[in-house]
């Protein structure tokens, strides 16, 4: 894990169910979508925060999922000028750096974004692959783009 100054450390996390879609969540108070994501902890691991921001953010748990796929490398991006929350952790931070995870779901499971105290997302779709990059930020759509093509091969071979 190298931090980088500037960027916030962070997790990203593709869920896949039993049909071969993708989870994918809409922001509150928006119509912005995106696959779930948060910061990684101080001393913390990458895989740890994953499992836990997956279970903060929309209710799943880790016996509800099984790992997939891992990116073999750190995805970074710029947070557009204008868009950067006032005090977004009192502006040390122009983006974020990203280590993606793929889960599959084995288990039926509720989506459930009140385990957060203030949640993330309102409402959540089950998408095909490629979906995302027609409904997220301009933004984000680069490293979007690069992990669905990282991760392509690992979900293509679970269900054909």
């Amino acid at each position: 894990m190298i931090k980088e100054p500037g960027y916030r450390l962070n997790v990203g996390l593709i869920v896949i169910n039993h049909k071969g879609k993708l989870l994918l969540c809409k922001r509150k108070n928006s119509n912005n979508w995106q696959f779930p994501q948060g910061g990684i902890d101080h001393n913390e691991e990458p895989r740890d925060a994953a499992i836990r921001e997956l279970y903060e953010e929309v209710g799943i748990k880790s016996s509800e999922i099984k790992e997939i796929a891992i990116s073999d490398k750190w995805y970074k991006y710029d947070l557009p000028e204008g868009t950067i929350k006032k005090n977004f952790f009192n502006n040390r931070f122009k983006g974020q750096k990203q280590k993606w995870f793929m889960f599959e779901l084995i288990k039926e499971t509720k989506i459930d974004f009140t385990i957060d105290i203030n949640p993330e997302f309102d409402e959540f779709i089950w998408c095909s692959y490629w979906y995302p990059l027609s409904a997220i930020v301009e933004f984000k759509k680069e490293v979007y783009r690069s992990v669905l093509n990282e991760f392509c091969m690992a979900s293509i071979k679970r269900y054909l």
